[in-house]
């Protein structure tokens, strides 16, 4: 039997119109709309016209009914400016994640969800009240990745097709998710990490998730979570000339235009001084890159996750099977990491020291 609600979500996961499948399969427009509205079935035949032409196995379309991600539950960064075609594929690849997480959860005993969250309006409240929560301290925080993963967040990467898309997170069930985009710099993927989880603390069912304002809220308590005001305050000097900012951003691990915007925030550069330094800085090529940047961060569950599978036998591939999805959905979530990889590097000398400890095991059977 077809689900009709998989037969859209492959679509639109291609980013197709239904002009475009239908010329890629033959089968009119009407047809496939009356297939994806349960109106009528597709034939065994067409299915499989359908499934090649989505690049997904047969069985993907038969199995249990799949629940999209509404577009409110997302917040997209530049909502604005992702065309709503580009917004349903990667709502679509969030709902596969999240069916690969049921299934994570299944097999695996992962993190809970270590999340609170605040109807407050204070960002940097809201920031040094989860750091206290999370036992961090006053000084830089550790791999975001690895913290969030620690907490419970569940965190995947989003196809590189979705440049344009920096990153988005959401609740779902009680379980926070985040989606990063790869292709960022290491700076920028520290920051993308507390910007998102600035979103589930402050943002849900009480105040808006997206729009201008929750943005400029989430980019504040990201700037206070990685920047601690104590921290800052008590290694920056007044009026910070821009080498010393060059030196000063390894120690956060930060963009040198996050420090200065951090550091205006603070009172430590003057209205002038922060103009002044965000122009030199631009010229310099700081403003969208990072010529001296760190490694990206990435994941350190998923590589401990498919060691532990490859102890019992269990492939990648066999787990797109079970998913039926194909293995490049299952790769396009998974940081670029090869599967042979061993869980826990790619931090870099010293990048280890304080962060959480993360433990994956078998689920109890």
């Amino acid at each position: 039997m077809v689900t009709p609600s998989r037969i859209r979500l492959a679509r639109e996961r291609r980013a197709l119109t239904l002009a475009r499948l239908s010329a890629l399969t033959g089968i009119s427009q009407q047809s496939l709309s009356n297939y994806e509205n349960a109106r009528t079935a597709p034939t065994g035949p067409t299915l499989g016209r359908i499934a090649e032409a989505l690049g997904f196995p047969v069985g993907f379309f038969s199995a249990d009914e799949v629940e999209e991600v509404a577009s409110e539950a997302v917040a997209f960064r530049a909502r604005t400016k992702t065309s709503m075609r580009k917004q349903k594929a990667v709502r679509s690849q969030a709902a596969l994640a999240i069916e690969f997480n049921d299934w994570l959860t299944a097999h695996f005993a992962l993190p809970a969800p270590n999340v609170p969250t605040y109807g407050r309006p204070s960002p940097e409240d809201c920031a040094e009240t989860v750091r206290a929560l999370w036992e961090l301290g006053d000084t830089a925080a550790p791999n975001m990745v690895h913290l969030l993963e620690a907490q419970g967040i569940r965190v995947f990467s989003l196809d590189t097709e979705h440049h344009e898309v920096d990153a988005f997170g959401f609740w779902r069930d009680s379980v926070p998710y985040v989606f990063l985009n790869t292709a960022k710099s290491g700076e920028r993927g520290r920051f993308d990490c507390a910007h998102e989880l600035g979103h589930l603390v402050m943002h849900g069912d009480e105040r808006p998730l997206s729009g201008p304002e929750a943005e400029r809220e989430a980019n504040r308590f990201a700037s206070a979570f990685l920047m601690p005001r104590a921290d800052v305050v008590g290694r920056m000097p007044a009026g910070a000339q821009v080498d010393q900012i060059l030196k000063a951003k390894s120690i956060w691990r930060v963009s040198a235009m996050a420090l200065t915007h951090r550091l205006h925030d603070l009172e430590l550069l003057t209205d002038w001084q922060y103009r002044s330094t965000c122009r030199q800085l631009a010229e310099m090529g700081y403003r969208t890159a990072e010529p001296d940047g760190i490694a990206r961060e990435t994941s350190q569950l998923l590589p401990k996750v498919f060691s532990l599978l490859r102890g019992r036998g269990t492939t990648p591939g066999r787990v797109a099977e079970e998913l039926s999805i194909p293995l490049s959905e299952l790769n396009s979530l998974m940081f670029g990491l090869s599967f042979t990889s061993r869980p826990g590097r790619g931090g870099g000398p010293g990048r280890d020291r304080g962060r959480p400890a993360l433990r994956v095991v078998p689920a109890p059977r």
